[in-house]
């Protein structure tokens, strides 16, 4: 039998070379290995990169001709633009198991070894020379750039431990301790953030870009290395801490450009499938697609603000965090209430704000707001483009006074009347809450009699904070909620003790 055609579980019984070679094995470069398996997805119609969100028909193209081509690859985006995920990906292109001289630490093939102790080995031992078989996961080495890696740490430098122990003059190459490159041959190595690599070191990998092979002290030494290099790059790093050196640009073959989601649902998906959310916490808590779309909104408002530095980047973990967060603080009311089930409420974004400030470079302008008050104001940013969506646009009706379904909502308020919506009433006592605006559960019955009681509520209080975010109502926020009340006699009252901040200043 052929051994293409050998099944993965008999295959790695062989354990010599000359089983090896019974079976009919013939050595293949990685990158041929790839662009096979990738050419039977592709015909198989089989998806290629599982879990990658909204780069159909962009990213994962680019990729997969990449990969036909046999070429050395570079992603190049903002920061959560999913690089590394797709880098670790390629490992599922690569065969399962390939044989290797046993005790190589370079992987050696049986067949074409490139170490000294394999070929010693195979020269004592021929056809009886024992193998061993490495799975595809074994095969993917990955190195964060920093500025403090060494050409030792990635090519390898003479080690005087091994040359004492063994009795070696150090014109021996035995005496050489391999870096993480040579120890990746016929695998995938990785390089994270790569123009943080110090130049000196990045002009180390010109000679295994282009000739395969490695430069260590003075050793007359050639290594043909066979190896799958995936570099990821940030465009920021250009300028504000390094830069890939032009030679190594030129000889990483493809350079694809990464991005962030292009609309909410795509983002939602990614969001979903990462974010770390216990079935315990879903049985006790309730989302709305309404929920998941206000998360999203806020990662899109980020990325056009004017507080926000767009070339940093708002990576899709800002979105995870926010989610993780928001499905937490509910939760947390459930528990301090002893409550068996609650549903999403707009009070529960001011849990995702720690998620939100963590995720967030600002420009000068927004420092000088202060962090917590720019995720405030991204919040209500999405509240307020999420609004017309929902209901009617209060700026085409503002001066509409007849019809008009907002008004008994803000004539209400008018007359002197707050409502204040603390983050941890119990479900009975934010209804309460909500119901006693007159005309606030008539508007929302109109819209959305078919919705559950719970998710009227929450369009409830979702109503609210759009009318404040058209500037229909004053919306303070308060060390424990947030206070609802008439805009106009909000602008001649002394602030309330509770006051943190007047979010309408943003």
């Amino acid at each position: 039998m052929n051994y293409k055609e050998i099944a993965p579980g008999k295959l790695i019984k062989l354990r010599t070379i000359g089983e090896l070679k019974a079976a009919g094995y013939d050595p293949k470069p990685i990158k041929e290995e790839l662009r096979d398996n990738l050419i039977s997805k592709l015909q198989k119609k089989e998806e290629v990169f599982k879990g990658i969100w909204g780069y159909e028909e962009t990213v994962i193209p680019d990729l997969e001709r990449a990969i036909l081509s046999r070429h050395n690859i570079n992603l190049l985006g903002l920061r959560g633009q999913a690089k590394t995920k797709i880098a670790r990906l390629m490992v599922d292109l690569l065969d399962e198991y390939i044989p290797i001289v046993e005790g190589s630490e370079l992987n050696d093939d049986p067949l074409e070894p490139i170490s000294r102790y394999a070929r010693d080995v195979i020269k004592e031992h021929g056809d009886e020379t024992p193998i061993a078989w490495v799975h595809r996961s074994g095969r993917y080495t990955e190195k964060l750039a920093t500025p403090d890696v060494s050409v030792a740490d990635l090519i390898g430098d003479v080690d005087p431990i091994k040359a004492a122990s063994l009795k070696l003059p150090y014109s021996d190459e035995r005496v050489i301790h391999y870096g993480l490159i040579p120890r990746s041959h016929r695998g995938i190595f990785v390089i994270n953030e790569v123009p943080d690599l110090q130049a000196r070191i990045q002009v180390s990998l010109f000679n295994i870009l282009q000739e395969g092979d490695i430069q260590i002290r003075g050793f007359r030494l050639r290594l043909p290395l066979d190896i799958q290099f995936v570099f990821t790059a940030n465009p920021e790093d250009y300028t504000n801490r390094g830069s890939i050196v032009t030679p190594l640009k030129d000889r990483i073959d493809s350079q694809i450009i990464t991005h962030y989601p292009r609309d909410i649902n795509v983002s939602k998906k990614i969001t979903e499938q990462e974010a770390s959310v216990k079935n315990e916490q879903t049985e006790k808590v309730v989302l709305d697609e309404l929920a998941k779309d206000l998360i999203e909104q806020i990662a899109f408002e980020a990325r056009d603000s004017e507080y926000v530095d767009g070339k940093s980047g708002v990576s899709a973990r800002l979105t995870i965090s926010a989610y993780e967060n928001l499905i937490s603080a509910a939760e947390r009311r459930t528990l301090l209430n002893n409550e068996k089930r609650t549903h999403i409420r707009i009070a529960d974004f001011n849990g995702a704000i720690p998620a939100i400030t963590g995720k967030v470079e600002l420009v000068y302008e927004g420092e000088q707001e202060g962090p917590g008050i720019v995720a405030h104001n991204l919040v209500g940013k999405a509240i307020r483009t999420k609004f017309i969506e929902y209901f009617p646009n209060p700026e085409k009706l503002r001066k509409q006074k007849e019809n008009n379904p907002y008004t008994p909502i803000t004539d209400w308020f008018g007359q002197g009347n707050e409502v204040d919506l603390l983050n941890d009433l119990s479900n009975k006592e934010y209804e309460k809450a909500l119901k006693s605006i007159p005309g606030l559960f008539d508007l929302i019955e109109d819209k959305y009699s078919e919705k559950s009681t719970e998710t009227k509520l929450f369009l409830m209080e979702f109503a609210l904070h759009g009318l404040s975010e058209y500037s229909l109502l004053s919306k303070k926020q308060l060390s424990s909620g947030m206070k609802f009340k008439d805009l106009l006699s909000s602008m001649f009252t002394m602030p309330d003790p509770g006051d943190e901040s007047d979010l309408d200043s943003l």
